[in-house]
Formats: C-alpha cells, structure tokens, sequence
C-alpha cells in the first residue's frame, strides 16, 4: 500500500469526492482532547486534521506516524501555509504494521479514514500494537466509512465503497479488499465506545473512544 501517487492530488480529490464531509468526521471531538497531552496520529495524511489539533491546542506533544513519505512533505507544507511551526510534530515516516510506539506514552490516538484501509488480520496486528503506546485513561478519535445496517442507505454506501476501494486497489495497492469495522479489536485492546456520530445517510461516522478502566 503506497499513497505516493497520489499524495499531491488528494486534497482536491477528497473535495470533489466528498466535500467537506471527511473533515466534519474528523474534527467532530476534537473539542473533546482538551485533557490531551500527547497525542499519536496514525496515517494523518495530508495534515487536515492536524492543523485544526495544532491550533486548538497549542501546549501538545504530536508525533505522526505516516508510511507515505509525499504525504508528509503535503502535510509539511499545509503547516507552513497555515503559518503553524513544523518543529511541534515529529514526522515518522514507518510502517505502522512494523512501528513499535513507546509503551503507555500517549494520552490521544487519532486514526482518521486509515483503519479501513487494512483487513481483518492487518487489523488484528495494527489497533493492539498502537494500543499498547496509550495510557491507562487514553481517548481514540477515529473517523472511517461505515456500511448501515439495511435500507436504501446500505444499497448506496455499497455501490460507493465499491468503486472507492476499487479506485484505492487500482492506484495505491489497497491491501484490504472491504471495510472491516474494528470494533470488536478496539474493545479487546481495552477501548469502550463513548459517542459515535453517523454522517451522509450513515456512510461515516466519527466515534470517541476511551480506554477502559482496568
């Protein structure tokens, strides 16, 4: 899975694909980090999310994990764009399947639109090996497509995630070849569900989780 090729157009690919839909997911909690210190973002992309945790809390400790190398020079630039200082994150360009976080560091975890990237047993790997870098109290923002449960609206966010994952297959190497909601994996790694928030008739959704009390 390389996101290369297309790191220079993704912006305006999201736009025209989904408007602003994708960053209303991915900032529906930030509000809710404010106890936040250090946080972890996993395949943050071309920094949209970022920025607005940048700006809205400017005391906190960032590192980015991101396997495509022109996705953070994207990122690199929107932080120098929006006039915010690139020496507040550290860039970590690895695989987060082979990346290993300090244990218990971070107090956050962000994975926005990037675990529905994976399978069920990259998945199996991935969510407890981030999992284990968080503290005992630690909040999980995520935002990813969904598929609801029955009706018209599953019958629209099947044709669309079929030509996405196709579009992503074909131009990226997709590994994963349909969503897999990684609910059940969040739970074992010690995650309870908070608040989830569906949008565009249930095809996403932005979820709070926090990890559970031992």
């Amino acid at each position: 899975m390389n996101f290369n090729r297309l790191a220079a157009h993704y912006h305006w690919l999201e736009l025209a694909f989904a408007g602003g839909l994708m960053q209303r997911c991915r900032t529906a909690f930030l509000a809710r980090t404010a106890p936040c210190r250090s946080a972890l973002l996993v395949g943050e992309g071309t920094g949209r999310f970022l920025v607005e945790l940048l700006r809205a809390r400017p005391g906190m400790e960032v590192t980015c994990v991101e396997h495509s190398a022109g996705m953070i020079a994207q990122a690199r630039r929107r932080l120098h764009a929006e006039n915010l200082n690139p020496d507040r994150v550290q860039f970590l360009a690895a695989d987060a399947l082979t990346w290993t976080p300090p244990a218990g560091k971070f107090d956050l975890v962000v994975t926005n639109f990037f675990l529905d990237c994976f399978p069920p047993d990259q998945l199996r790997q991935l969510i407890p090996r981030i999992a284990a870098g968080t503290t005992p109290s630690a909040l999980w923002l995520l935002a990813d497509f969904r598929l609801p449960e029955h009706g018209w609206r599953r019958w629209r966010a099947a044709g669309i995630l079929a030509v996405l994952y196709l579009a992503f297959k074909l131009t990226t190497a997709l590994s994963a070849r349909w969503l897999t909601p990684p609910d059940d994996l969040l739970q074992h790694a010690g995650f309870q569900l908070v608040e989830r928030r569906l949008a565009s008739f249930g095809l996403a959704h932005a979820d709070l989780w926090q990890r559970a009390s031992p």
